[in-house]
């Protein structure tokens, strides 16, 4: 397997992963299926973006972007080969953009438990019940 082919893996187990969710939306329809004004797939919850799961047309490599507030989570995650805090002003608010085409990228699981962890710092405190309920 080629090292895009197990990215594009880990971003498909990721995506699934972000979707299942409770209340995870990833908004369909004209110009609201790309997030404006970076045209990125985002999984959403309560309108608020907590992953942006990137392009898979192949014109940029595969990568996720979480936003991480444990200081122990977010240094792990900047660890891995070109992660770097997001662009645009979001790495000042914690948010990091890890490629998953690296030689060395994280397993799908660690970017599910980041994206998870993601998904807590947005979503209300109903869902996040409902999640440790499941």
């Amino acid at each position: 397997m080629t090292v895009t082919e197990n990215a594009l893996k880990k971003w498909e187990k990721v995506r699934e992963f972000a979707l299942g969710l409770p209340g995870a939306v990833e908004p369909r329809g004209g110009a609201a299926y790309r997030y404006s004004p970076w045209g990125e797939s985002v999984a959403k919850v309560n309108k608020k973006v907590f992953v942006f799961l990137g392009v898979d047309d192949g014109s940029c490599p595969l990568g996720v972007t979480v936003k991480l507030k444990d200081d122990e989570a977010h240094a792990h995650a900047l660890t891995p080969p070109g992660a770097e805090p997001a662009g645009y002003g979001l790495g000042r608010a914690g948010s990091v953009r890890i490629p998953l085409e690296e030689k060395g990228a994280p397993a799908a699981e660690l970017l599910c438990d980041w994206v998870e962890e993601s998904y807590r710092v947005i979503a209300p405190k109903r869902l996040i019940s409902e999640l440790d309920a499941s």
